[in-house]
């Protein structure tokens, strides 16, 4: 019997995915019309929990608990899931929180410097051949010699400036102030000359 009701609904929802092995929140959209068996399987690559070992629970928008998603063979749309609504995988096969951001279990392929250094299918192999950034040695002795040049004229300027003599300081803005010079020199935390002032 037709009841003369139809409903109408995005054939997509937008939802919040959280895991119990990582504090990362990822943001997914996936078609209503796919079983949460389908569902489950897309989650994989999402969060890296097997299929078999997921528990998934509904929360509302604000966080809310609504119902757990355990019938492998309804649809997602079958569920009150929508836009902006989370969905918390508990992973049941034992992986532990933070297992896959651990970088220290990660093996690394390291190879030493001398023998790099004789690759030619290496990055710096290009780099050398292309005579790119540090390889270039022209670029490096010209940028070499304008830093030795702008440090050189700093030097001069600052020189000619002595503690307690009274300076004008411009910052755009703000009005020009009348201050005294308190320091002239280098610092640790920056390169150059440096000359502080108190208005």
């Amino acid at each position: 019997m037709d009841s003369g009701i139809t409903v109408i609904t995005n054939p997509t929802v937008s939802v919040r995915l959280t895991s119990t092995i990582s504090s990362f929140e990822a943001n997914k959209r996936y078609n209503r019309g796919i079983t949460i068996a389908d569902f489950k399987g897309k989650l994989e690559m999402v969060v890296g929990t097997p299929a078999s070992c997921m528990e998934l629970q509904l929360f509302s928008p604000t966080d809310k608990f609504i119902q757990k998603l355990d019938d492998n063979e309804a649809l997602l749309g079958s569920y009150p899931v929508d836009d902006d609504c989370k969905i918390h995988i508990i992973d049941r096969s034992g992986a532990q929180i933070g297992e896959f951001s651990d970088l220290s279990k990660v093996e690394k392929f390291e190879i030493p410097d001398e023998v790099y250094e004789k690759r030619t299918d290496s990055v710096r192999s290009f780099m050398k051949k292309q005579r790119v950034g540090r390889f270039n040695e022209e670029e490096t002795a010209k940028k070499e010699a304008e830093l030795a040049t702008r440090e050189a004229e700093e030097k001069a300027a600052a020189a000619a400036i002595a503690v307690g003599n009274r300076c004008q300081v411009n910052v755009v803005g703000l009005p020009i102030k009348i201050g005294t010079v308190m320091y002239v020199g280098t610092v640790d935390f920056k390169p150059g000359h440096w000359v502080g002032s108190e208005v």
